[in-house]
């Protein structure tokens, strides 16, 4: 049974960092593609960014050159760094996994959710 489990989530100021880890079991990770998704109040759940099997990744315009997506394969571990952190950056951040090595439409599995609010 695939289990994806977020943390790293919180309360941080305009301009700060937070980085977001998910951990995998259940799967062979290494051979799937990860992504990170998020949702904010009243609205749908967006792409934010995505990894491949190989390490090729990808980037909501939006958070283009803040965020950087990154995977350890020996610890099963996605990580999302998030710099320069906007109010309009708070949501709910997502963990999803897909079956494939590219991500193929949305996550066959996904995580509970981590917090991330911005605010002064």
């Amino acid at each position: 049974q695939v289990q994806l489990v977020e943390s790293g989530g919180g309360l941080v100021q305009p301009g700060g960092s937070l980085r977001l880890s998910c951990v995998a079991s259940g799967s062979i990770f290494s051979l799937t593609a990860m992504g990170w998704y998020r949702q904010a109040p009243g609205k749908q759940r967006e792409l934010v960014a995505t990894i491949t099997s190989g390490g090729n990744t990808a980037y909501a315009d939006s958070v283009k050159g803040r965020f950087t997506i990154t995977r350890d394969n020996a610890k099963q571990t996605l990580y999302l760094q998030m710099n320069s952190l906007k109010p309009e950056d708070t949501a709910v951040y997502y963990c999803g996994q897909y079956r494939s090595v590219v991500p193929v439409k949305s996550p066959d599995y996904w995580g509970q959710g981590t917090q991330v609010t911005v605010s002064s």
